[in-house]
């Protein structure tokens, strides 16, 4: 393509009109999981990675997905797409959790539980529900952008998975759920008014759907408004086995009827459900939601959908009885054009003064954990004094993890530690409710390798040590390879090209409500006033 063509292409593309687009860095694409098939079509999932409870809003020819963050920081992912099926990350809405004295902590399963994002009058709004203190909300103009800081809008304990609805005439509502575990009740859903700003609820509630009969755990709610009637599209039966439902009513409080409209079937996508209902500039209607897959967290697929007799059917209905079952390929949605191939970020070479946007700790960090170090093209890492009564790495906020990419994938890094302070461990960890890692430790001036695995961490059972060896080098390169099965082996390498395998083979285990995640931590037994430093000069997956 000549210079003057390239110019006359870019002006075309740049002209089409969108809302609030985020700038287009160079389109990161995985070696390891692409849903884009090159031809038109998809595969399923489009996203192979935990992003729990996605909820999407389109505004002009842009797509924006949040997911639950729980306890990771920063929180709310905000992701980006122009086809529903090329995603990126773009930013995170929350920087910290508050309280901090509490998620300066792990906080397993807590914090940030199924946003919904909507946009609305030129700003974009996320409600979500912390089960332990009740419903948020932040906003922003830019999504790419500063997020407000989270405002309560209801303080509660057990009031879950929120979604607004501002109506034609000038009011709002709000939708939610309950966790029996923090509220004593569950399996309802409860519409409450709204200010119009959003900012407050402006009563108790009213039911508007009792799940208890034939939807037991009914959650999970997204609100929407379509040729004068309301509908409410919620799961249940339960993550790993449910179905997805749709309410439709001509009034606000009901009653509403139900239709199942979207389950597994005969697919092999076990609880197709909780997600988003979206359209194209196209007219065209798709539904986005998770599935559950243990270690690997829940992942992300792409529906279809279409309107008949005033309800959706998601995915395909292979039997006419107006409930679909998802797919495994189909065509791309028809957006009027077509753009580059793009996933979620994964490798991370540190040559620039921002870690990538996969990275998350496990509670709110401390800058000096981890810094930048541009000029020499690394991510610093520094020694953390370990907390008192520590069992295991189940206990420690400063592990800086990404989420899995894929089932079957190869985690490579290349490091190099300075150990100061006796007793320092580094090491590239796979994190769950069982945990293990190849660790790196400063003991008498040398450095040594082992494995080290803690069954049930989440228990808080100690780690068992085995196959500790001398390293000869400071600079070396870790390995940890995903098969089918989540099943993982360690290895480690002087030279980057032959690496010796080190400890046993190891099954991830999921987390609290997460996916096992991968990553690294670096700890110190003492109180010391400097730390050693590790420079972690990349991070990459690949086959």
């Amino acid at each position: 393509m000549n210079r003057r063509l390239a110019l006359l292409v870019l002006a075309i593309f740049t002209a089409l009109p969108v809302a609030n687009t985020p700038a287009q860095p160079t389109p990161y694409v995985s070696g390891v999981w692409v849903a884009d098939r090159g031809d038109g079509t998809y595969r399923n999932p489009i996203i192979n990675a935990d992003y729990s409870d996605p909820d999407v809003v389109r505004v002009g020819a842009d797509y924006y997905m949040t997911a639950s963050s729980f306890n990771a920081v920063p929180g709310l992912p905000i992701l980006h797409s122009r086809d529903l099926v090329n995603w990126s990350i773009i930013g995170h809405a929350i920087k910290r959790l508050e309280p901090g004295e509490l998620f300066d902590k792990p906080q397993h399963g807590g914090g940030v539980w199924a946003p919904s994002i909507r946009y609305y009058k030129g700003e974009f709004y996320i409600y979500y529900g912390d089960p332990d203190m009740g419903i948020f909300m932040t906003k922003a103009t830019d999504p790419a952008g500063e997020w407000s800081k989270p405002l309560l809008v209801k303080a509660a304990k057990g009031w879950i998975d929120p979604c607004p609805l501002w109506d034609d005439d000038g009011n709002a509502y709000l939708v939610h759920a309950f966790a029996g575990s923090r509220a004593g009740t569950k399996s309802i859903l409860v519409v409450n008014r709204m200010s119009v700003d959003g900012m407050s609820l402006l009563d108790d509630g009213v039911i508007v759907f009792d799940g208890h009969d034939a939807d037991p755990t009914v959650e999970g709610p997204k609100f929407y408004k379509k040729d004068g009637y309301y509908y409410i599209l919620a799961p249940a039966g339960g993550v790993a086995t449910g179905w997805q439902l749709a309410l439709r009513s001509r009034k606000i409080y009901g009653p509403y009827e139900r239709k199942i409209v979207m389950a597994q079937g005969n697919s092999s996508v076990n609880g197709p459900h909780q997600g988003a209902l979206v359209d194209t500039v196209k007219g065209e209607w798709w539904f986005i939601h998770f599935q559950d897959k243990g270690p690997y967290g829940r992942v992300v697929h792409l529906q279809p959908a279409e309107w008949r007799s005033g309800m959706p059917v998601i995915g395909i209905d292979k039997d006419g009885d107006g409930i679909g079952e998802p797919v495994p390929t189909y065509r791309k949605p028809d957006v009027g054009a077509r753009y580059p191939v793009t996933t979620p970020q994964e490798n991370d070479e540190f040559d620039s003064a921002t870690p990538g946007r996969q990275w998350q700790w496990h509670g709110n960090p401390r800058p000096e954990w981890a810094m930048p170090f541009p000029a020499r093209g690394v991510l610093r890492m520094n020694s953390v004094e370990l907390p008192v009564n520590f069992a295991n790495l189940w206990d420690l906020p400063n592990l800086l993890l990404q989420k899995t990419p894929a089932d079957e994938f190869t985690a490579n890094a290349k490091v190099r530690l300075v150990s100061r302070v006796e007793g320092e461990r580094f090491g590239m960890v796979v994190m769950g409710a069982d945990h293990s890692s190849i660790v790196v430790t400063g003991r008498n001036g040398k450095l040594f390798i082992s494995r080290s695995t803690a069954v049930d961490a989440d228990k808080r059972i100690s780690a068992v040590e085995s196959d500790e060896r001398p390293l000869a080098a400071d600079t070396f390169y870790l390995r940890a390879r995903f098969a089918a099965g989540a099943v993982v082996s360690f290895s480690y390498s002087l030279d980057g090209k032959e690496f010796i395998t080190i400890g046993d083979r190891f099954k991830a285990r999921e987390g609290r409500w997460i996916g096992a995640k991968i990553g690294f931590f670096f700890t110190r037994p003492t109180r010391f006033n400097d730390s050693g430093t590790a420079d972690i000069d990349w991070f990459r997956i690949e086959r």
